[in-house]
């Protein structure tokens, strides 16, 4: 699996950058990571869709290798900075269909964008996404409005996270096993330190997300996000996990029982089961995108 870089620069002054496949002529399928993460942790899950898919993964602002730009432009516009970025380079991939898929944060990011722009997906699947029931998501918004959202364990937890290791080896045993990271492939975890790390000014390696971008995110919300649920048109599945935040399956039914477009499977694992079991998501992943429907 070969990628290329691409970078997009948008009227806010920072860079987003990214990765893609060679455009071959296979349908296209647009990829936005989770909080803390960036696209290429994802390689053993991306590894599995390569062969029916020509790949963009798309990093929002502050993860991966996109800047980290000051201020946190919020969970909208990092939805509409994706698209942007996307369409800036649509040409090289002419007329083929087009796919999304989004993992927790990035899941949310994706189904902000089937609701503005309908027509740019023919399908979309979610991972794991982080939609609150609608009385939890206003409660969040009140927190957030306040300032006490940063005070929340997600936000503390982010902040207070280790973000320096002497190189990768100590890297790669010091998260093995542990917290998010509990139950990774050794590829999945490879990956992680592969591209989710970079070299420290100080010497050895640190994340490229920072832990404050990364409470930035879980301190803020998506605004109207279940006016944006109900509207989309385009077909959905969300794959939840069995061991994840227990408010992400109330809130997949919620969102089915408005939405007639939107479908759900459960799959044992964790918030991050596609990198506990790349294999088995991109078949599911696969099964829905490929289906004839």
């Amino acid at each position: 699996m070969q990628l290329i870089p691409w970078v997009y620069t948008g009227r806010e002054g920072f860079a987003l950058r990214g990765w893609h496949t060679r455009p071959t002529g296979k349908p296209l399928l647009h990829f936005i990571h989770g909080n803390g993460f960036c696209g290429r942790a994802y390689e053993p899950l991306l590894a599995e869709l390569a062969p029916d898919f020509d790949l963009w993964l798309s990093d929002a602002q502050g993860h991966g290798d996109s800047d980290h730009g000051g201020h946190f432009v919020g969970w909208n516009r990092s939805a509409e900075l994706a698209v942007e970025a996307m369409n800036a380079h649509l040409p090289l991939y002419k007329q083929v269909r087009r796919y999304a898929v989004g993992h927790s944060f990035g899941g949310v990011l994706t189904s902000l964008t089937l609701a503005q722009h309908p027509g740019l997906f023919e399908r979309a699947v979610l991972l794991d996404p982080v939609i609150m029931p609608a009385p939890m998501l206003w409660a969040a918004q009140m927190a957030q409005w306040t300032g006490l959202a940063s005070h929340s364990e997600l936000a503390r937890k982010a902040r207070a996270r280790r973000h320096h290791w002497p190189d990768k080896a100590a890297a790669f045993a010091a998260l093995q096993g542990r917290g998010v990271y509990k139950n990774w492939t050794g590829p999945a975890l490879q990956a992680f330190v592969d591209h989710a790390l970079r070299p420290s000014a100080e010497g050895g390696m640190e994340l490229k997300c920072s832990p404050q971008r990364e409470s930035e995110v879980f301190s803020s919300v998506a605004d109207g996000l279940w006016g944006a649920l109900n509207g989309i048109k385009t077909p959905v599945q969300v794959i939840h996990a069995d061991q994840t935040f227990p408010f992400i399956a109330a809130s997949v039914q919620q969102w089915k029982a408005i939405n007639p477009h939107v479908s759900d499977i459960q799959t044992p694992g964790g918030h991050c089961f596609m990198q506990e079991t790349p294999l088995q998501t991109a078949q599911m992943v696969k099964r829905y995108l490929m289906a004839q429907f």
